[in-house]
């Protein structure tokens, strides 16, 4: 198995080093947001897969891990000019890419651990219900905190730090948590608090400090992916990190396999790719939500003839023969 993953990651780096190096500037974005797309659904995983919580806040995660890094990454001098209402200490302070991208995924998480300890009480569609009401919140506060965020006017102008080597770098580390989390004795907790909550509970199991865990866990690596996002496309709004969003991470989850790290990013590249495809068409066409519609169907027929997704809670498994002398 060790052998299959370093072959894997190798692969990956050389593939990114060609891309690099020899593919266009359209082509290396629609590599990097299918990237940012699997980093996202597999962190979504976390909750939504591996511990049955039905969570569409992924979106108000990213926003404010979004937010948080522009603001950071801005030089000095644009700051006093496109937001001059900064305090004292932010206007002044410009912070490597790297550093801006975890301040904004912690900032996240814990965003995540405040709203998380009332919301993950309830179960189900309620649950679901809250989180929206959080993305919500999140986009009315962003709109308003105009003295950090510029309200409706959103920021743009980011640094275009974002390239294919951050995004597989951050992809690679999303999926080595998640795996070790998932593989080890706490993720075998998780998946028995999907099967039977109550089970899980009657053998002693604290469910708010597990569920928390993979709330926030999962709001980290949302966060980093937000401010990804910001620094790839350089521009932002409230409306950017929206309800839509939050559906196509569910559809891409449901579509590859939820409780599968191979599934999430399966079902992230297949639905970011047919997004790429129809979205030329529906320009041409001007039939526009024609990509809403055709993902949608897709989803009601993945529902109906495979409701667990393509791989349905398993992982792709390599084997490599080896010869003995």
């Amino acid at each position: 198995m060790k052998k299959v993953v370093i072959i894997a990651v190798i692969a990956l780096l050389a593939f990114t080093y060609i891309a690099e190096n020899y593919l266009s500037d359209y082509h290396l974005s629609v590599l990097e947001f299918l990237g940012i797309y699997a980093i996202l659904t597999v962190s979504l995983d976390i909750t939504n897969g591996y511990t049955g919580l039905f969570s569409l806040g992924h979106p108000a995660f990213m926003a404010i891990g979004a937010y948080t890094s522009a603001i950071l990454t801005f030089p000095a001098m644009r700051k006093s000019i496109m937001i001059p209402a900064l305090p004292e200490f932010l206007a002044h302070l410009e912070l490597p890419f790297w550093l801006a991208l975890i301040i904004g995924g912690i900032l996240a998480s814990l965003s995540a651990i405040v709203v998380g300890y009332p919301v993950l009480r309830l179960k189900g569609h309620y649950l679901s219900v809250a989180t929206i009401g959080f993305l919500i919140i999140v986009q009315v506060l962003i709109t308003n905190l105009e003295d950090l965020t510029r309200g409706p006017l959103g920021l743009n102008g980011i640094p275009p730090y974002t390239n294919l080597w951050w995004v597989v770098a951050w992809l690679l580390i999303t999926v080595y948590v998640v795996w070790r989390v998932v593989n080890s004795d706490f993720g075998r907790v998780l998946k028995a608090i999907r099967e039977d909550e109550i089970a899980a509970e009657v053998m002693g199991v604290p469910l708010a400090r597990y569920k928390l865990f993979a709330f926030s866990l999962g709001a980290f690596f949302a966060g980093v992916a937000g401010g990804l996002w910001a620094h790839l496309v350089t521009a932002i709004t409230p409306t950017t990190f929206s309800l839509p969003l939050a559906f196509n991470l569910v559809v891409m989850l449901v579509v590859g396999g939820r409780g599968s790290i191979t599934g999430a990013i399966t079902g992230a590249v297949l639905i970011g790719v047919l997004s790429e495809i129809l979205r030329p068409i529906e320009m041409k066409t001007q039939a526009y939500g024609l990509t809403q519609l055709i993902t949608a169907v897709l989803l009601i027929i993945i529902l109906i003839r495979k409701p667990d997704g393509i791989f349905g809670y398993r992982e792709l498994r390599l084997k490599i023969s080896e010869r003995r002398g």
